[in-house]
């Protein structure tokens, strides 16, 4: 196989940028650099479909190896023929190059095995030929009967060979194939309930009588009926009609005419399906099913978590993070702008102690004293009661200036408090008060913080638990990669965590750059880096355009033009009458215009750039310092609150999508309890997943359709509904 050739096609490519990803890749260049570095070798691929490209890559990789191992397996064997040959060259999956291999596998013990032992394959080839039309099978049988092998009458000689039929009709890799792909067209996921009188057994109900087409049903149910399996609820199985699959194994190795074996082949036929073929093409597919639904709940988790690690920082604002609780009180933390702890202090508010105007009076005073500008209220346990308490604390005239409030998810808080990291970042606090000082840095740089927790914490997939660790963690690892080399880290100040994430850099290699900071003092340029311990040549290609320095010896160092691109930067400054004062400055706004007249190209050519790297660089130059994540909407703030007993349907609601899902999106509308609005109620025209229209963050105006206050259910929908008459 050409996997260049493969690749090109599969992903719609030019097979020259696809072999120059494979070659980048090859050499160690990471992901981001190639994205970022190296847009005219690859044709602007981004770094998502780059992570694909690579994940294929790897599977054709792995799919040559194996078939080259299988090949050589049979060569020893003396068995390879042209045919197998052809069959593996064309093969275009792991499990139909195991199909080819299965005849030729060092078999366990098995019934088809104690027959060969016992010397019944050659009656078993008389009986599989088909070619005697007279007398009878137990005359054919009676010359393998030998009591010594265990062989005691033609009726034990005649089972033994039909198990050997049995196996070699379970082994034919062309029939596994058509079986396969008839019972993934045709068959059907039956579930049944079972322990309906356990605890928890209602949350299986709709699945108490279930059958769903394999082709038809969705990841989400797949994945809910693997765990009301895995939980001992249900009994699930894949059926498909036996005589019509027992017709097909005939068709394959009945011959037409009036030979006596040929009833017996039949039934090892139908032996073989029912014991060897059934069971294990039944496993491969709910296999399949899994795999399928575990890759499409991880990429739901990879949509959600980018948008809700790229939200825009709320800078420059002192934040009192406010963490809610009943009996325990609710944790506070004042932090600066930066994220310094200023104060904390603990209130109770909330049941049962309700003691709101002691709470009142303590929160003002730290609010007036360090000049708070807006509040963070976690949005788990007793946020509801918190949130009024805090709105309606905001309208006393005590409070000197103007506060706001935010709800933001502590999904992942109470983690990191607990963690090894959190203990060490704030040894004197308790549990409870790092997750305040948590809530408040999760507003003033969302990604900052929460790189600090485990993704599969931050609750905004489906399922997440259920997944495969290793594959989750990867491509989580990936989303994380992705957003702190599209941010930008500063070099000065990054913690441990976000430095391990930036590319070209490895745990041993951040924790002498860390090192060398705190014996060094600040890094003064970006080329001081291969000072560090273990920072070669390679590693610093690699991370030094993803690194930033503020108030540098040079401006560049602040943006993410990449140190091999400075003296082209220079040229294509000086071209056009500019100094890196004017850069500092930020007096380039006619640098575009300029570049446009003088004609793209032949501004590239001159600066020995490709035109791609050019607008990079001058994107860089117009705004030094830039934070990408400024262009994206900022959480509404807010000052006063609703009850859902205030909703009603047909009312108008700013909301903050919370979670995107495969049936839906949960919106968060200031009452407590997110709504849904159902994937039929996103948009009026047909949208294949919900992720195609909403993100994590993304603010919207939503209409109420229905609320149940009892079931605590609110829905929603963003279609446009006709006017009423």
């Amino acid at each position: 196989m050409d996997i260049i050739l493969k690749l090109t096609e599969e992903f719609d490519l030019k097979e020259n940028n696809v072999k120059n990803v494979v070659d980048l890749l090859d050499d160690g260049n990471t992901i981001p650099f190639i994205a970022r570095y190296r847009k005219e070798m690859t044709g602007h691929i981004d770094d998502q479909v780059l992570r694909e490209l690579s994940d294929r890559l790897e599977y054709l990789r792995n799919l040559e190896k194996r078939k080259e191992e299988v090949r050589s397996s049979i060569e020893e064997q003396g068995k390879l023929t042209e045919e197998i040959v052809l069959a593996l060259s064309a093969a275009q999956t792991l499990t139909e190059v195991e199909d080819i291999y299965r005849p030729f596998k060092q078999k366990r013990k098995t019934r088809a095995t104690i027959a060969l032992a016992k010397g019944l394959e050659p009656l078993a080839d008389i009986i599989q030929a088909q070619n005697i039309t007279s007398g009878t099978v137990e005359d054919i049988a009676k010359p393998f009967v030998n009591t010594e092998l265990g062989v005691l009458n033609e009726a034990d000689a005649i089972s033994g060979a039909l198990d050997i039929i049995a196996e070699r009709v379970s082994d034919n890799a062309e029939l596994r194939k058509k079986l396969r792909r008839i019972m993934t067209r045709n068959g059907e996921l039956e579930t049944k309930l079972c322990n309906s009188e356990k605890e928890g057994a209602s949350t299986y109900e709709m699945y108490a009588e279930h059958k769903e087409g394999v082709t038809e049903i969705k990841s989400h149910r797949v994945l809910a009926i693997n765990r009301g399996e895995k939980e001992g609820f249900l009994k699930v199985r894949i059926t498909l009609d036996k005589d019509f699959a027992h017709r097909v194994c005939e068709a394959a190795f009945v011959k037409a005419g009036a030979s006596i074996t040929s009833p017996l082949v039949a039934a090892a036929c139908a032996d073989a399906y029912d014991r060897l073929i059934y069971p294990s093409i039944e496993r491969e597919i709910r296999n399949d099913l899994t795999e399928s639904a575990d890759e499409q709940a991880i990429k739901t988790f990879e949509v959600n978590l980018e948008p809700l690690l790229m939200q825009p920082p709320v800078k420059d604002k002192v934040t009192m993070g406010f963490d809610p609780a009943y009996r325990t009180g609710c944790k506070i933390a004042v932090v600066d702008e930066t994220g310094k702890v200023l104060d904390k202090t603990v209130v109770f508010p909330t049941p049962p102690q309700k003691k709101e105007e002691e709470a009142k009076k303590t929160l003002i005073g730290l609010i007036n004293k360090y000049k708070v500008d807006v509040i963070s209220i976690g949005n788990g346990t007793a946020s509801k009661e918190s949130e009024i308490f805090v709105s309606n604390m905001l309208k006393d005239p005590a409070i000197d200036h103007k506060v706001e409030y935010v709800v933001v998810s502590e999904a992942g808080a109470s983690v990191y408090s607990a963690s090894k990291l959190g203990a060490e970042e704030f040894p004197d606090f308790d549990v409870s008060e790092r997750s305040a000082v948590s809530i408040a840095r999760r507003l003033q740089d969302p990604l900052a913080e929460l790189i600090k927790i485990d993704p599969k914490s931050i609750g905004v997939g489906q399922y997440q638990h259920d997944m495969p660790e290793q594959r989750l963690d990867e491509v989580l690892s990936g989303v994380l990669e992705s957003c702190v080399n599209r941010v930008g880290v500063d070099l000065n100040t990054a913690s441990v965590q976000l430095l391990s994430y930036v590319s070209g850099l490895n745990a041993g290699i951040v924790k002498n750059i860390v090192k060398y900071r705190e014996e060094k003092g600040k890094f003064k340029t970006r080329e001081e880096l291969l000072k560090v311990s273990k920072l070669g040549e390679k590693a610093y290609e690699q991370c030094a355009g993803f690194l930033r320095i503020q108030g540098g010896k040079n401006v560049l160092d602040n943006t993410g033009v990449h140190p091999e691109s400075y003296a082209a930067t220079e040229k294509l400054l000086k071209l056009f009458g500019y100094t890196e004062k004017d850069v500092s400055d930020e007096n380039l706004s006619d640098l575009p215009e300029k570049i446009k007249s003088f004609g793209e190209e032949r501004a590239a050519a001159e600066c020995g750039l490709g035109v791609p790297t050019m607008n990079d660089i001058i994107t860089e130059l117009l705004k030094p310092g830039r934070d990408v994540r400024e262009e994206i909407e900022k959480p509404a703030l807010r000052s006063d609150i609703m009850d859902i007993n205030d909703l009603v349907a047909g009312m108008k609601i700013v909301g903050t999508v919370r979670n995107v899902t495969d049936f839906g999106a949960f919106i968060d509308i200031g009452v407590h309890q997110d709504g849904l609005v159902h994937i039929s109620q996103i948009s009026d025209k047909y949208i294949r997943h919900p992720s195609d229209v909403l993100k994590v963050g993304q603010i919207v105006t939503v209409t109420v359709l229905s609320v149940d206050v009892q079931k605590k259910r609110i829905s929603l929908t963003l279609k446009k509904l006709p006017d009423k008459q």
